[in-house]
């Protein structure tokens, strides 16, 4: 495949231009669409609103999160499948990837607007938000099986190293999206209902689009429910590699609902300064994770080559990139937080609880690249155990453990900080499982060298007798 040369013999900076910066816009144009919501709705100057928004959004957390069962679990077995030639099993994934999407998608869909009352109860909706709370999930639902289907999708079409081709129908339908909010929300004056019709339309757009792009340039990723596999040796691998960043996804949003009804308590205005300040920090940890995600596919390419020294190197040229990347990116919004904030909202109140957010949010931006990296390369090179563990710590297992105790002992501003703390501790263990896969990686690579070697001195012994 024409694509492949890059995942073999390109430099980190043409990686970094092919697979990443494709990678980083889309995550930038999702973290536009992300602050879209919350801004327009912010124009209302209703805090109640924006607040409605935050409870109503694990649910896109948590279909993204499947998403990336398949989107990433996907990808990364269809490039080691490309590093191995093996295409007919490309064909299986792909198949696989679209069938589980599908179904998983309408039936979300089903039990979201069906029970949408239930569930803004569930979500931590109160008297003040409980209407738009329902409104927002209600229309949203429409959108769920658009939503697998694009984020699968568009991220298993980047597994033969163009990252470029599929950037372009997530950016268009992110652009569509963010120009829909602003006219259904200042213009028709539609505020939540406006807000989740432009997610649904946004979805329609981009899924139309990647098609298209299948179907004119990416025929072999083209999915055909005839071609899926559902046997151990396609679903296990497409599972498991996935499993990773859906369980820090998955955990991650029932850990946004708790964490939501543990702010509420404190009043609505803590929950809308909170949302803001997770926008804001969202512009480290995205685009972090969307070098991280870029690199995915070289990562595991290599890996299924059995090519270890050119993967480490990408690992490593990664890690300090994006060390220097959190760096400049956590400057960045500690000197501007304030004005930051003011313009998602202009309340005084927020403004004032918002810059001490803010900070708590972004305080670990330097060190997250560590993380997000161990993560990718865990689960680009195959054990997703290992990515598991450090997920659950960093979304759930230590997280909420750490909300309750700093909730209890400095109210609002503790749980402000919990993520910090945890991710900490996180880092530490995430670094810690990664070297050790790679101590055992660089064990059997030396085997297989020399396996190799008295191999051919065999071989050259019996030439020579036989001379």
């Amino acid at each position: 495949m024409k694509n492949n040369s890059v995942l073999e013999k390109g430099s980190f900076w043409e990686l970094l231009l092919k697979l990443s910066v494709p990678s980083v816009v889309i995550i930038l144009i999702m973290l536009i669409y992300n602050i879209a919501d919350t801004y327009f709705i912010g124009q209302t100057g209703d805090p109640n609103k924006i607040s409605a928004i935050s409870l109503g959004m694990p649910l896109f957390s948590i279909l993204s999160g499947i998403g990336t069962l398949f989107g990433n679990g996907g990808t990364t077995s269809v490039s080691i499948a490309l590093g191995e030639k093996n295409y007919k099993k490309v064909r299986q994934i792909t198949g696989f990837c679209f069938t589980g999407a599908l179904v998983i998608g309408l039936t979300f869909f089903a039990v979201i607007f069906l029970f949408s009352n239930q569930i803004a109860v569930m979500l931590g909706a109160d008297a003040t938000t409980m209407a738009d709370t329902i409104t927002y999930i209600k229309v949203f639902s429409f959108a769920c099986p658009l939503v697998l289907l694009t984020q699968s999708f568009g991220s298993i079409a980047r597994a033969d190293g163009d990252g470029a081709t599929p950037m372009v129908a997530n950016l268009i339908g992110t652009l569509s999206n963010i120009v829909l909010d602003a006219v259904f929300i200042l213009i028709f004056k539609w505020d939540v209902f406006g807000a989740a019709f432009a997610t649904v339309l946004g979805n329609v757009i981009t899924s139309l689009l990647l098609l298209r792009i299948m179907l004119k340039k990416k025929r072999e990723f083209l999915p055909h429910i005839s071609r899926a596999s559902f046997s151990t040796k396609i679903m296990f691998p497409v599972i498991t590699l996935g499993l990773p960043m859906t369980f820090s996804t998955l955990l991650g949003s029932v850990s946004h609902i708790i964490v939501n009804r543990q702010m509420m308590v404190h009043g609505s205005y803590y929950l809308a300064a909170q949302s803001v300040a997770g926008k804001v920090n969202m512009v480290i940890t995205m685009l972090i994770m969307g070098v991280c995600m870029g690199m995915q596919p070289a990562i595991s390419y290599n890996f299924g080559a059995k090519n270890y020294k050119r993967m480490k190197s990408i690992v490593k040229s990664t890690g300090t990139f994006t060390i220097v990347l959190g760096l400049v990116l956590t400057a960045i919004i500690f000197v501007f937080k304030n004005s930051l904030v003011a313009a998602f909202i202009d309340d005084a109140e927020i403004i004032s609880i918002g810059q001490t957010f803010v900070i708590a949010s972004v305080i670990i931006g330097p060190v997250y690249g560590i993380y997000q990296l161990c993560q990718t390369f865990l689960q680009s090179t195959g054990k997703a155990s290992f990515a598991i563990i450090a997920s659950l710590l960093d979304k759930g297992l230590i997280y909420l453990p750490v909300v309750f105790i700093l909730n209890n002992l400095y109210g609002p501003y503790g749980i402000a900080f919990s993520h910090a703390v945890t991710m900490l501790f996180t880092i530490v263990v995430a670094l810690f499982l990664a070297l050790k896969w790679n101590k055992k990686l660089t064990q059997d690579a030396e085997q297989h060298q020399a396996g190799s070697i008295i191999g051919n001195e065999s071989e050259a012994d019996s030439k020579t007798t036989c001379a």
